[in-house]
Formats: C-alpha cells, structure tokens, sequence
C-alpha cells in the first residue's frame, strides 16, 4: 500500500504531457450528416472531392450528394492500405478538377488515403485539404494525424507510416446511420482495431493518464455492446430485427473515439507494427491486422505492462 502511494506521489511530482490535435469539430449523434454537410460552404470548406469505395457508391448518391454545393467530384479506387499508385492518381484528379477540400466516406482505407493525398498536395500545391470525415467503421483513422502509404516500386510492397498534424480530419461526422450497412465482419473487427488503439496508447502512459481514462471509458463501451452482438445476423439484419439499435451503433462510435482520444499524446506499439508489415506487405485488410496480433503481443508483452490491463 505504502509502495503504491508512493508511486502515485511521484507520478503527480513528475507531471504529464498531453499532446492535442486540431481538429475543429466533432459531431455525433442519429441525423448529424445533413445538416453538417450543407453547412460546409459557410465553414470555408469549398469545392470538395469525395473520396469513397465502390461499395458506398450508391449510398453516397443518397447521404452526401443531395446537401453539398459545388462537388469536384467522386473518387472510390481505393485499395487497401493505401497503395502509392491510388494516392498518386487521386492527387493527379484532385488537382485536375480543382478540389479544394475531401469528404471521405468510407473505413480507415479512405480516411488514410484521405490524409495522404491532402500531406502530398501540400507538397505539390502549397496548401493541405482539409477533411470531413464521414466514418462507417470503428477503427478510428478520422481520429489521428497518422495516415499509412504502400510503396509499391520496390521488391516487396512498403507500408510507410507518416504523422502530419496538419492533415488530421478538421470535422469529424460520427452518425449511427453511416454503421448499418457496414458489413458485420468489418464492423467487428474495426472494433478489435479501436481496442488495439486503447491498450497500446496505455503501454508508456500512467494509469491517470487522459488518455487511460478515456480509453479504458472506451473499452468499456465496446465491451458492453458486443458482448449482446447477435451472432448470426448482419448489421442491417441486427438492427432491422430490433436485436441492436441506433443507440448501440453510436455507442460503438464512441467508444471508437474515446480508446483514440489523444492519440498525439500515445506511441502505438508492437501490434501496429507487426499489422502494417501484415496489411502493407501481404495484403491483410486493414481491420484484420489487430485481430491476429492483439492477443499474441498483450500476452508477450505481460510482464511490461500487463498491470495496467487488470485495473
């Protein structure tokens, strides 16, 4: 008991750091889309590219076409993991057609292609694009300044990571809707990614660490919805049968965004690593990568900080 005072003491007397991003808004909650999106242009968010997958094409006609002005265009040829290629040729369109913003729809493929290509347009142009996000997984990339690109020019494709303040999402759009047609599959393993975020970010912070806090608030949340998941059903069929509800998807939601909350404050660990060599080398999708390595390094790396895990 004396020992654990005394650490806590210490703790206080030593301080803390807590690093923040700029992001200008987040929103959530059943409906936020609309209204959000139709306000972009008095925000100073003009001519936007929509960036999407191939997937979400026709639902992006009916939730974001009809409330924006001016669109640049759409594109939907992203990948996984962000392939070099697909960066290059959305940079090439975004310049052609003038954008002069993203609206990314999609999980953390997008909103990483998103990122990369408003980092290389700054390059190029002078100026960064600034992003809306419009999340339909939980595996949180609107939430964070870093973004992947798989080099694919040299013997073996390259995930390089990248973190750039300046290309983190300025308006986060968080609405329950944007989750029910998210196949059941992705949606729950983005999960086990947004529960990879909480637990690594904990490894070198203390216990009383905003960011513990709020993850572990997080994880809480993921646990208390899954753990009633139908486990048969898809997400529409869950949730058209009334076994989950509009209220347990933003819950998902939330608990996504509190396990990344700082996520400037955190250095991720072994398991992100191993996933990017898993996701940018061999072709693992994105929300996959943590299903293989969360367990397997939480129980290497026990001994370190396998303490902060019980509390």
């Amino acid at each position: 008991m004396l020992k654990s005072a005394q650490l806590r003491s210490e703790r206080a007397i030593n301080g803390g750091v807590l690093q923040c991003l700029p992001q200008e808004t987040l929103r959530w909650g059943p409906g936020v889309v609309d209204a959000a999106l139709r306000q972009l242009a008095e925000e100073g968010l003009e001519r936007p590219m929509i960036f999407t997958v191939e997937p979400l094409l026709r639902s992006a006609d009916r939730v974001i076409l009809p409330h924006l002005r001016d669109v640049s265009g759409i594109l939907s040829d992203f990948p996984p993991h962000a392939p070099d290629t697909a960066i290059e040729s959305a940079l090439d369109r975004c310049i052609l057609a003038g954008a002069r913003s993203i609206v990314a729809y999609g999980g953390g493929s997008v909103l990483d292609a998103a990122k990369a290509v408003s980092h290389f347009h700054s390059l190029r142009q002078g100026r960064h694009l600034p992003i809306v996000a419009l999340p339909t997984t939980l595996s949180g990339s609107e939430f964070s300044h870093y973004f992947g690109v798989t080099e694919t020019s040299g013997p073996r494709p390259f995930k390089r990571s990248y973190a750039e303040r300046a290309a983190v999402p300025k308006i986060v759009l968080m609405d329950p809707s944007l989750l029910i047609n998210t196949p059941r599959a992705l949606l729950l393993s983005s999960a086990i990614k947004g529960l990879d975020h909480a637990i690594e970010g904990m490894r070198q912070v203390d216990l009383d660490h905003p960011h513990s806090i709020m993850a572990a608030a997080g994880a809480n949340k993921f646990f208390d919805v899954l753990q009633r998941w139908p486990a048969d059903l898809e997400t529409d069929e869950a949730v058209q049968s009334g076994a989950v509800h509009l209220g347990d998807l933003l819950q998902l939601q939330l608990a996504a965004w509190q396990c990344y909350f700082y996520p400037a404050s955190v250095i991720y660990g072994l398991s992100h690593r191993i996933g990017h060599i898993l996701g940018g080398t061999f072709g693992f999708p994105h929300s996959v990568t943590s299903c293989i390595t969360l367990a397997p390094v939480i129980r290497s790396c026990d001994a370190r900080y396998g303490h902060k895990l019980k509390v």
